[in-house]
């Protein structure tokens, strides 16, 4: 299928698991209950035995809605999406909330993760639902199933294969699953009175419908949706689809968090109309229970974040598809990792922005260009650019970032960025800024070592035999007031 014509949809389950949490209108929780489409699911755990609620939230291309109706021609043509029988799922988030309630972490994982998957080949992510789903339907239709039944086991496949792959990449157990089709997105967003986002450079892409001027505006369903669908034209391409996902997701999520959003008894009916045409949610949820937890979940408190990449514009092993290529061993440590400052309680370390610290990068080795590349490599991520030259101060031994204190989260976010370069405390490092130091030692992100452009910059021919560095995630949103929301 072309890839224009896949749609990429968002963070509306995420909308819709916040807005059943927040409290408000508790007598019509149940009235939004009645009219969703629930599943069974063999695949999923047993919801907070192990200290949290694990909650996968999909959004599908499909062009039904969850009680598998068509679409009409008018709402495809408003979407900007053909009728093709399409079931990727273009956004996969792992949302995590302790038993406390007190915080949620939201994990995205880019659509082209290329990973394995039950009984397929290596795969994109986001093909394992629809390729399961069209392998067991057509199996079971030539063993004489009646083909709406079949279809019907084929998907419950395709979900069950799904959360799988999630848990088995992650090394997380999902306790529920919940799903919202296409036009989903559009209906609650346009429920909830649109979504406020920033852009940081004005965009015109035909493909998606993305066509938007710089700076904070507000979108309808619609326009969200051409929002979030552009992937062409982008420095980072899917990364920056998921930093864009992640943003209106964070402006939903703070919208509804604030309670001004579901005052108006006209909004939850919009709202309910929305959830119960589009979202689907595994059966055994208790909804109240959940409800109950969420009360104590304020604003700034919903951390999203996306999974560690080893190459954003990677291959296939086959050399036939365009991959985001990860590791499984180093995602699911990350994860672990990222969890665990969570279960701690650093949910707002977790939510740390890069534009809050200014980082001076200085070369203290003999490759010429080493501190240009490197500060550039740390401004694509979103930190404040300072100076950036040949260093004057006390020579290093090995390379090394200054900080006023070896724990402030900038100098912890630049490290890491960097390869995980040692943090050493330094007072005369003014607040808000770090000093990264280069020595001969340094291989990280900049470095060139496996890409060959250091070599070049340095005057050298050929390339280099060492792996490839991990790519650093984008950086972390949170739901509060003070998110940063600008994306590209």
């Amino acid at each position: 299928m072309p890839a224009q014509r896949v749609v990429r949809v968002i963070a509306t389950v995420a909308a819709v698991a916040i807005v059943l949490g927040t409290g408000v209108a508790w007598s019509q929780v149940r009235s939004f209950e009645d009219g969703i489409f629930h599943i069974a699911s063999l695949a999923l755990g047993q919801g907070g035995a192990d200290g949290a609620v694990d909650i996968l939230l999909v959004g599908s291309d499909s062009r039904t809605d969850a009680h598998g109706n068509p679409l009409t021609p008018e709402e495809l043509a408003t979407l900007r999406v053909g009728d093709d029988d399409a079931t990727n799922t273009d956004s996969i988030i792992l949302v995590r909330i302790p038993n406390t309630g007190k915080s949620a972490t939201a994990i995205s994982i880019p659509r082209d993760s290329y990973v394995s998957a039950p009984g397929l080949d290596k795969t994109k992510i986001n093909g394992v639902y629809g390729a399961t789903r069209l392998e067991v339907a057509d199996a079971l239709v030539a063993s004489g199933m009646d083909p709406v039944q079949a279809q019907a086991r084929g998907t419950e496949a395709g979900r069950e294969a799904l959360i799988k792959t999630v848990a088995d990449l992650t090394g997380v157990t999902v306790d529920h699953y919940a799903e919202v089709g296409l036009l989903g997105f559009s209906l609650i967003t346009d429920a909830l009175g649109g979504v406020d986002v920033c852009l940081n450079e004005p965009v015109y892409e035909e493909l998606s419908g993305a066509d938007f001027p710089a700076g904070w505006q507000r979108l309808n369903g619609a326009q969200a949706l051409s929002f979030v669908r552009q992937r062409h034209e982008l420095p980072h391409g899917d990364l920056d689809r998921v930093r864009r996902q992640q943003a209106v997701m964070a402006a939903l999520a703070h919208q509804v968090i604030s309670g001004k959003t579901l005052s108006s008894p006209g909004t939850l009916s919009r709202l309910q109309a929305a959830v119960q045409r589009s979202v689907v949610l595994s059966a055994g949820w208790d909804v109240i229970d959940f409800i109950t937890k969420l009360q104590d979940l304020a604003a700034g408190k919903v951390a999203f974040a996306t999974i560690p990449v080893i190459e954003e514009a990677g291959w296939s092993d086959d050399g036939m598809q365009s991959v985001v290529r990860v590791d499984p061993d180093q995602v699911a440590h990350w994860v672990d990792g990222l969890l665990h400052d969570q279960d701690e309680g650093k949910t707002e370390q977790l939510a740390y922005d890069p534009a809050q610290t200014t980082a001076s990068v200085f070369n203290d080795s003999d490759i010429n260009g080493l501190a240009a590349a490197v500060a550039g490599v740390l401004s694509s991520k979103g930190f404040g650019t300072g100076a950036v030259g040949n260093n004057e101060s006390a020579r290093v031994s090995n390379s090394q970032v200054q900080a006023a204190q070896a724990d402030d989260p900038g100098a912890q976010a630049v490290a890491r960025d960097l390869g995980g370069l040692p943090v050493v405390s330094d007072e005369s490092v003014p607040p808000g800024t770090v000093r990264v130091v280069l020595a001969a030692d340094y291989t990280g992100p900049g470095s060139g070592l496996g890409a060959g452009d250091l070599a070049e910059l340095a005057g050298n021919s050929g390339s280099s035999d060492e792996p490839a560095q991990i790519a650093p995630a984008p950086p972390i949103l949170t739901a509060g007031s003070n998110s940063p929301q600008c994306v590209n």
